[in-house]
């Protein structure tokens, strides 16, 4: 079967890749790593945005919403548990690609990939914990 690609492929732009680095980071070792936390000293020159200080996160750093959540190869994900569920994607086999939840068995898995190779269905991790039984 040939290989399914999506309906629209749209090139993301992403507005800024760089994460937001908590207010006085570079300082102190022990919050070096931490993600962001908005400053709420009551003469903090991050949460007053002055000039030359750090940029706080705001809505305007959005992705487009039409680029929102789409993966590289072009689709949009949903998760799938079992072959019912994969069903649900028939009708938009182009614009959403399936993912195996982790929790699902093997043998359910194979059953998942093979019934996704019948409707065409596009999943993104159809190969997962299936290598072991290859070599038998």
């Amino acid at each position: 079967m040939a290989k399914i690609v999506p309906l629209v492929k749209k090139s993301v732009v992403k507005k800024r890749t760089k994460k937001f680095a908590r207010h006085q980071a570079d300082l102190f070792i022990r919050i070096r790593n931490s993600s962001w936390r908005k400053p709420k000293g009551i003469d903090g020159r991050v949460r007053r945005r002055f000039k030359g200080q750090l940029p706080m996160p705001s809505i305007g750093y959005g992705s487009d919403k039409k680029t929102r959540n789409i993966l590289p190869n072009g689709f949009k994900k949903c998760l799938v548990s079992n072959v019912d569920e994969l069903e649900m994607l028939l009708m938009h086999n182009r614009k959403y690609c399936g993912e195996i939840a982790h929790n699902v068995s093997t043998k359910n898995r194979k059953l998942i990939v093979e019934r996704a190779e019948q409707l065409g269905i596009r999943l993104t991790n159809g190969g997962a914990k299936l290598k072991a039984d290859e070599d038998e």
